[in-house]
């Protein structure tokens, strides 16, 4: 069995309430038995839960926490309010204090990145962190970022996201030269506001170290898989996932309607069950669950807020393979190829996202 994989969850965060959190992780351990638990949250909701997994009680410990961050709060009443003493304060910290690996929350967005730039801060030369969604295509998966941290990127920060997309995907795909391209109206040069093209302009320059620059890509490259990292700003970003996610729920029921259309529909159905359970499994978000907040001196991620507890599993699987992989060691190495490129102070205050990913 591999090294032991510590996870930091901030059990109080999403829609749903605790429930998911622990069954998640009950669900992901069995397939995972070289992973230990922190829950934060209130100990008298956590303890009656985690006891009907006795398995996972043993792997696990509560640090009760009585602030929790609904998902309406700010991002700067988030901070006043629950810095140092929340659920998701603390499931973060764990980090800092090298408690945990990775941390995960399915609580507010804008709360997390805030707390989570506040308390791990920025990787020096990164200008703001972005939030990576990996991405299934008809090729492979691919990395998507940013989907919704940094609204209006300037050509500094689509630089840093190139870079640290490629580390990630160094990292996750064991990839020594990903594919970058820019997500633009169109491929020509000419095409595009001047930030994204200066961006073209030094990614191509640095081509080949760490990655080769692709070009722009448009819209229907990210589907396609045409480059293993898409970058764009986070609102752009943030609008391209929340279109996928909805297309596919909207292919899905199109499928499942169709197949119960009339008796034939539904022999097709049971002959060629085992294909479409395949297409089930593949169009189900739940499956591809998991934002990761990349520039920080530390690994979280945002499971989404109204997932059950198989979506909370696929974003542990997440979390379990950005640690595994050390992730941060390969940012670290890419940003050491890129010195002229991350001359940039980091930033003193932490950012407050205005997009709400997955």
């Amino acid at each position: 069995m591999s090294e032991s994989i510590r996870i930091s969850v901030d059990a109080m965060g999403g829609d749903k309430g605790p429930r998911v959190a622990v069954e998640g992780a009950y669900l992901f351990w069995r397939e995972r038995k070289n992973t230990t638990y922190i829950f934060h949250g209130r100990e008298s909701e956590l303890a009656p839960l985690v006891a009907e997994f006795p398995e996972l009680g043993k792997v696990s410990r509560i640090v009760h926490c009585d602030n929790v961050i609904s998902m309406e709060e700010k991002p700067s009443q988030a901070l006043r309010k629950g810095r140092g003493n929340s659920s998701m304060w603390a499931a973060v910290q764990s980090v800092k204090d090298g408690e945990a690996d990775v941390a995960i929350s399915g609580g507010n967005t804008g709360a997390l990145m805030a707390m989570s730039t506040m308390c791990l801060r920025p990787i020096e030369g990164i200008s703001r962190p972005a939030i990576a969604a990996i991405w299934p295509t008809l090729r492979t998966d691919i990395i998507v970022l940013d989907v919704g941290a940094t609204v209006g990127g300037d050509a500094k920060q689509l630089t840093d996201f190139s870079i640290l997309g490629a580390a990630l995907a160094r990292a996750l795909f064991d990839q020594d030269l990903p594919t970058v391209g820019l997500l633009n109206v169109g491929t020509e040069e000419m095409k595009g506001h001047d930030e994204v093209k200066e961006a073209a302009r030094i990614l191509s320059a640095a081509s080949g170290e760490g990655f080769v620059y692709h070009g722009f890509v448009e819209g229907d490259d990210i589907g396609k898989g045409t480059v293993d990292v898409v970058v764009t700003e986070g609102f752009a970003g943030n609008i391209a996932l929340k279109t996928a996610e909805g297309t596919a729920r909207q292919v899905g029921t199109y499928i499942r309607n169709a197949l119960k259309a009339d008796i034939i529909s539904m022999i097709g159905a049971a002959i060629a069950g085992q294909a479409l359970e395949a297409l089930k499994r593949k169009l189900d978000p739940r499956n591809i669950n998991g934002g990761v907040f990349l520039g920080l001196n530390g690994v979280v991620i945002k499971s989404h807020g109204g997932t059950d507890e198989i979506g909370f599993k696929g974003a542990l699987g997440l979390a379990y393979e950005m640690a595994r992989n050390r992730v941060m060691d390969k940012i670290a190495e890419g940003l050491r190829r890129f010195p002229t490129l991350n001359a940039a102070p980091a930033p003193a205050a932490a950012p407050e996202p205005e997009a709400k990913p997955a």
